[in-house]
């Protein structure tokens, strides 16, 4: 099953006889909330207009746990993430497709969240809102409660030691931008730099200039070269999200890939984890 799914294939799903689950799940890292200012209101541009039927997801409190030792975007508690899943009308045996603003990074969260915990049919909308071309919805749906039980997977995941296993037996890649990876600048995190032996693959380097996803084969032979094609992948960011979205560039590239979901938050809030600077892994 492909990981995404176009807008025109969205909007014939739902004009079906079992249509998806819609969830939104507008987030937004800027600078400015990372500075202190108000944060990006996703739920207040939910209000405004979304798909019709789709129900909204909050990334910081359903899709993460809050700040602490694991990071800036924990995982949530799974029987918390399960209810709110239910909540949105999630069932294990009816499709899913989440979309967001058009970055894909709080999607692909969503995307990830809910594949690594069992459930079976989940995609994204490629290039999110901005390129549905149907109608928007002010109604606020009351969807009936769902019977998606969570159950977390046996892979699919890392923690700081899997990670850094994995720079040296596999291929770790950093979703990053390259100026936070090599140390020129960190803006959000105590220190810049990465771990040792992390690949730099920023994950805008996998989307068209229209914000959605490279062809397969276009995702394939980038990842080849950034040596991710044979043995075991992996990928972080800086708190869990936009590696959960390069992890799905994976997906589209037929690459399974693990995340490091703690990631560079949790890494380099720990001061006896090394910490690499420059553009090469080591």
């Amino acid at each position: 099953m492909n990981a995404i799914i176009s807008a025109p294939e969205l909007a014939g799903e739902l004009a079906g006889t079992r249509p998806p689950v819609l969830l939104d799940v507008r987030w937004q890292l800027s600078a400015a909330k990372a500075a202190g200012a108000p944060p990006f209101d996703g739920r207040a541009e939910y209000a405004a207009g979304h798909l019709p039927g789709a129900v909204y997801v909050d990334l910081d409190s359903e899709l993460a746990a809050a700040p602490g030792t694991g990071g800036r975007h924990p995982l949530p508690d799974v029987a918390e993430f399960g209810a709110a899943m239910r909540r949105a009308g999630v069932s294990a045996g009816r499709p899913v497709v989440v979309y967001d603003g058009g970055q894909g990074w709080a999607a692909a969260r969503a995307w990830w969240l809910l594949r690594w915990t069992g459930h079976p049919n989940v995609r994204v909308l490629d290039g999110g809102l901005p390129v549905w071309e149907g109608p928007l919805s002010t109604d606020v749906p009351a969807p009936e409660e769902g019977d998606f039980r969570p159950v977390p997977g046996e892979s699919g995941l890392l923690d700081a030691d899997g990670a850094a296993a994995l720079a040296r037996t596999g291929v770790l890649l950093d979703a990053r931008a390259g100026e936070r990876y090599r140390g020129d600048v960190e803006p959000i995190d105590p220190v810049g730099g990465h771990i040792p032996g992390a690949v730099s693959a920023p994950t805008t380097e996998n989307l068209a200039a229209d914000g959605r996803f490279l062809a397969a084969g276009e995702l394939r032979a980038r990842f080849r070269t950034l040596g991710a094609e044979d043995g075991e992948v992996g990928v972080y960011c800086g708190s869990g999200v936009s590696g959960a979205h390069e992890v799905l560039a994976l997906a589209v590239a037929g690459i399974p890939a693990a995340l490091y979901a703690g990631s560079w938050s949790e890494w380099s809030a720990d001061p006896s984890r090394p910490v690499a600077t420059g553009p090469e892994p080591q």
